[in-house]
């Protein structure tokens, strides 16, 4: 078991500092503006609330979308109380148990832990970069996404990053461990606004 609660309160720290005219700025995620992942990352906080625990019935099969015409006014505030019931609903053991779903994809319990703390992560890292705030993340956030992109970098795993992760970005195994995850991800670590 991992705390998400760290990257959840990194990325509500992040919102908070997001102005309306940067809703449009670009993202390191090639096809979102700022707008787009923010609702983007609406959606993965309800979506992976309901796989840890277990209840389906909001979320159903919906794919994780991305679309800042659907960001409702509230966003400013309804999101950071989503993140911290994301957070809360990870630390039931019984959420890394089992199976569940997520974005209409069965996954086992740990599995799943594993993407919600990626998403708050890499896309708490977009969110900075986008709007030029610093970024800094616990180690056990960083090591646990690190076990995730290594092992969806493997050469039998290159079809299953389509539409998860752009392709590797090589980095120097002597760079700062957020560099690394980055890159495995798809993202450049040097990528600015």
């Amino acid at each position: 078991m991992l705390d998400l609660g760290p990257a959840a309160r990194r990325m509500t720290t992040l919102l908070e500092g997001v102005t309306d005219d940067q809703l449009t700025a670009p993202t390191p995620c090639e096809n979102y503006r700022l707008g787009d992942l923010v609702d983007h990352i609406d959606g993965l906080t309800r979506a992976f609330t309901a796989a840890a625990t277990k209840d389906h019935a909001e979320t159903g099969d919906q794919q994780p979308t991305a679309d800042a015409r659907r960001l409702a006014p509230d966003w400013r505030t309804r999101i950071p109380t989503q993140l911290a019931a994301l957070a809360e609903a990870w630390r039931a053991p019984q959420a890394w148990q089992g199976t569940t779903r997520a974005g209409g994809i069965d996954l086992p319990g740990e599995v799943a832990g594993l993407v919600a703390l990626d998403e708050l992560v890499l896309h708490g890292w977009d969110v900075a970069r986008a709007t030029g705030q610093p970024y800094d993340i616990d180690t056990p956030s960083l090591e646990g996404c690190m076990e995730f992109v290594s092992a969806m970098s493997t050469p039998d795993q290159l079809d299953s990053r389509e539409g998860l992760f752009g392709p590797i970005v090589p980095v120097p195994p002597d760079r700062p461990l957020l560099d690394r995850v980055l890159g495995l991800s798809g993202r450049d670590p040097a990528w600015t606004a």
